[in-house]
């Protein structure tokens, strides 16, 4: 069972050495909490704990408060038996994804300041289950289906090639009478299973298979695929549209989508991501409520820079005038920004509705609220462009109604399916407190505005070439964009089960996890590459009618079918460095890429040798290369179990880090 949250002391107002005492209850909070998580632990940022320690102390006459103090007295009357902290389950093997960030052209890297694995009972339940059977692959438990050495041939060769247990010889099993090989009974109790996977994991005994790694990887990544696709299924619906209106229109479309990209959704998603951690610990430490506090001071605070946002926006075409030469396109893109205005307030509130559910485990949150929105963006497509005869600004309201739709669909679905328990309402406590909040996001904010800019730049390097130029780009970034929503919702479920295997010590799991989800990688490229060397003069007419545009689309298009394969690898390759903690190296890696390879070489062949577009491109596929190639090296090198020491080391610094802080507020 999950544990109940520690109760926090409060009677009156309290100031000065109180306010101190309820600081230290709150770290004293999350030590226990630590102790209680296993190889679990919380982030050792000082201002994500500063944010929390003052919000609990300014929460004390809350009304709230009053209610919770009530409830624990009634908690009291009827005393539960203590915890033994021994006999808890742990949750070594949690399928918890982390860096989950999508809905733009472009999947973005994820930040380094993710939330810790916060186990709740949900959490506990999966994670049993994985040791169980782990446990069970290695012969050390009983198994689920006991087999008989008289199976037929046809059975033991599809066992040999899909089962997930490690091999042993049949010889030996032949001679080991059935379950005298395990060291426990036939049903043994959820004590016994626990001590069994500590004397594994102490003498080194669990291995894995490649079919259970790719039956795992498979497990977590197929819904956050169908998320990804779904998500960006809202971008690809409006460029379809526009496409059938004409070439100006769909690079104008471009335009103004790399305009947004850099001006507002890469900073309200890079300034959201603070929510990993500030919602995770909040709800780690047992103060649910205030995830919903953290909700609604991220929500406020985007919408107030949306402020100056949307008067860029409004003046936008004149701005864009005096970057590319065709007025006709920058006018057409700052009309379509115009439109767009109304929905940045649902775009706001949905990077922070999504961080305030992921917080509390429900991932499936966002793609139940997908699977009714993406449909009705396709609807508001055929009803604003066709139906009502608005043509290209009923594309940007289709877009508009998407972005306000789906923040209401997930306030439906926290207010009537789950998620509720984290909402105390409205507060005044929102408006405060925002400084240390802002410093703890804008690190996030750099870094995905920096991914952002290195990618769109290319869109405005494009229109120097021309309108036609312009609206192949637009059909290029779309699809490249679409195939891409696989591979990285593949990555983030290898970074969660190698993060999972190097925090429960096994590293040579971890190890052949990694392996596995490389060779997914390469399949998933070869697929991407296939499907678009072979369609490659079809996919233009999905797009567009003129031919100008599809013959550049056409002649592109064998530089991304390349680039494939590199993007799959460079995506894989970054998910396991996030996996052994390491996300930094990819980080930087990917910037020295972009900005000191790629888009050099793009400008370089692009105008220098007249390659245009395809110059353009090449840059980009030589720069992913190296990406791929600098991080897979560094992962060949990599000392897997100096990784399981470092998370080891991890938790004993969070416990050395809470054990003094405690010491010095008393």
């Amino acid at each position: 069972m999950a544990s109940p949250p520690i109760p926090i002391q409060s009677s009156g107002r309290r100031r000065g050495s109180a306010a101190r005492r309820e600081s230290r209850d709150f770290h004293d909070t999350i030590f226990d909490t630590v102790s209680l998580l296993g190889t679990s632990y919380l982030s050792t940022a000082p201002i994500a704990q500063e944010i929390l320690a003052r919000d609990l102390a300014e929460l004390e006459d809350d009304e709230q408060h009053e209610r919770d103090e009530e409830c624990r007295s009634d908690d009291e009357e009827d005393v539960e038996p203590p915890i033994d902290v021994g006999s808890l389950p742990v949750g070594h093997l949690v399928s918890r994804p982390g860096g989950v960030a999508y809905g733009t052209l472009r999947p973005i890297i994820a930040s380094e300041m993710q939330g810790s694995p916060i186990v709740c009972e949900t959490d506990v339940v999966e994670s049993r289950a994985a040791e169980r059977s782990l446990l069970r692959d290695n012969h050390l438990l009983p198994p689920k289906h006991p087999r008989s050495p008289d199976d037929p041939l046809w059975k033991k060769m599809y066992r040999r090639l899909f089962s997930t247990k490690v091999p042993v010889s049949d010889k030996a099993f032949e001679e080991t009478p059935l379950l005298q090989e395990y060291p426990l009974p036939p049903s043994p109790t959820i004590s016994e299973e626990i001590n069994q996977w500590e004397r594994a994991v102490a003498q080194n005994m669990l291995k894995t298979t490649w079919q259970r790694e790719a039956q795992t990887i498979t497990k977590y990544s197929r819904s956050l695929i169908v998320t990804f696709l779904l998500h960006y299924s809202v971008t690809v619906t409006s460029v379809f549209t526009v496409g059938r209106i004409g070439r100006l229109e769909l690079g104008a479309v471009s335009l103004a989508t790399m305009t947004a990209n850099i001006t507002c959704y890469a900073p309200v998603q890079g300034l959201s991501t603070c929510l990993d951690t500030l919602c995770a610990q909040a709800f780690g430490s047992g103060h649910k409520k205030l995830v919903g506090l953290q909700l609604q001071r991220m929500t406020y605070l985007l919408w107030l820079l949306l402020l100056p946002i949307a008067t860029l926006w409004w003046f936008s075409g004149g701005v864009l005038h005096r970057i590319i030469p065709d007025p006709d396109t920058a006018a057409l893109a700052g009309m379509y920004l115009r439109v767009l205005i109304l929905g940045t307030p649902g775009v706001a509130a949905f990077e922070s509705g999504k961080r305030f559910v992921q917080a509390q485990g429900l991932f499936h949150a966002t793609t139940f609220v997908l699977l009714i929105g993406a449909p009705l963006n396709v609807l508001a497509n055929w009803f604003f462009v066709w139906r009502m005869g608005w043509g290209f600004t009923g594309a940007a309201s289709a877009v508009v109604f998407t972005q306000n739709l789906l923040p209401f669909l997930l306030f439906l679905y926290v207010r009537f399916i789950q998620g509720m328990e984290c909402w105390n309402g409205l507060s005044r406590h929102a408006f405060s407190n925002w400084g240390p909040m802002i410093r703890l996001a804008l690190p996030g904010m750099i870094m995905v505005e920096a991914q952002y800019f290195a990618f769109e730049v290319l869109t405005l390097a494009a229109s120097q070439f021309g309108s036609a130029h312009l609206a192949a780009q637009s059909v290029l970034v779309t699809v490249t964009s679409t195939t891409f929503n696989i591979p990285f919702p593949l990555s983030i479920a290898a970074s969660t089960r190698v993060a999972n295997l190097i925090g429960a010590k096994l590293s040579d799991a971890a190890r052949t996890s990694a392996k596995v989800a490389l060779c997914c990688g390469i399949v998933v490229g070869l697929f991407n590459m296939t499907l678009l060397s072979s369609l490659r003069f079809k996919i233009p007419y999905l797009f567009t009618k003129d031919e100008e545009v599809a013959a550049i689309v056409s002649k592109v298009l064998p530089i991304c079918a390349v680039l494939q394969l590199v993007d799959a690898l460079a995506a894989i390759s970054h998910g396991l460095l996030r996996g052994i903690g390491r996300q930094g190296i990819g980080g930087f890696t990917n910037l020295f890429s972009y900005y000191l390879i790629a888009l050099p070489i793009s400008f370089s062949t692009g105008w220098a040798l007249g390659w245009q577009l395809q110059g353009l491109w090449f840059g980009v596929a030589i720069g992913l290369a190296v990406v791929s190639t600098v991080e897979l090296w560094y992962l060949h090198q990599a000392d897997w179990e100096h990784a399981v020491q470092e998370a080891e080391n991890r938790l004993r610094s969070d416990e050395a880090c809470h054990q003094s802080q405690r010491r010095e507020s008393k």
